[in-house]
């Protein structure tokens, strides 16, 4: 979670650094050649400037990503864990009903028995 929130905030570092700049450079008190040279200076730079910004939101990307299946992984293997769990209490209760069931009918007379039935 704090690797995307890193990311955001990087993201956004560089889209107001770039916007300040632009607001900047409009606002000057330069002349319009002046302001023109920087202007394409400027926006010789911003392919440089997304390459870089399209790189760190990769990299955030596949940090996200190598966490999600990490997490989904040891998930995974607690949920394996727990189904193995059910099952073995479930053939552990169902052997104390067998022989529970083996103790009455052993233990059980014929009159009692034919009182069940």
């Amino acid at each position: 979670m704090s690797n995307n929130r890193s990311g955001a905030f990087l993201g956004g570092l560089l889209l107001g650094a770039t916007i300040g700049t632009i607001a900047g450079i409009l606002m000057a008190p330069r002349a319009g050649r002046e302001t023109r040279q920087l202007l394409k200076k400027s926006a010789d730079a911003l392919p440089e400037l997304a390459e870089d910004l399209s790189t760190s939101v990769q990299l955030q990307a596949d940090r996200l990503s190598e966490t999600a299946i990490k997490n989904w992984d040891s998930t995974l293997g607690r949920l394996k864990e727990a189904i193995a769990a059910g099952l073995e209490a479930t053939q552990r209760e169902q052997e104390l009903l067998d022989e529970a069931e083996a103790d009455l009918s052993v233990n059980a007379s014929p009159a009692a028995h034919d009182n069940l039935l």
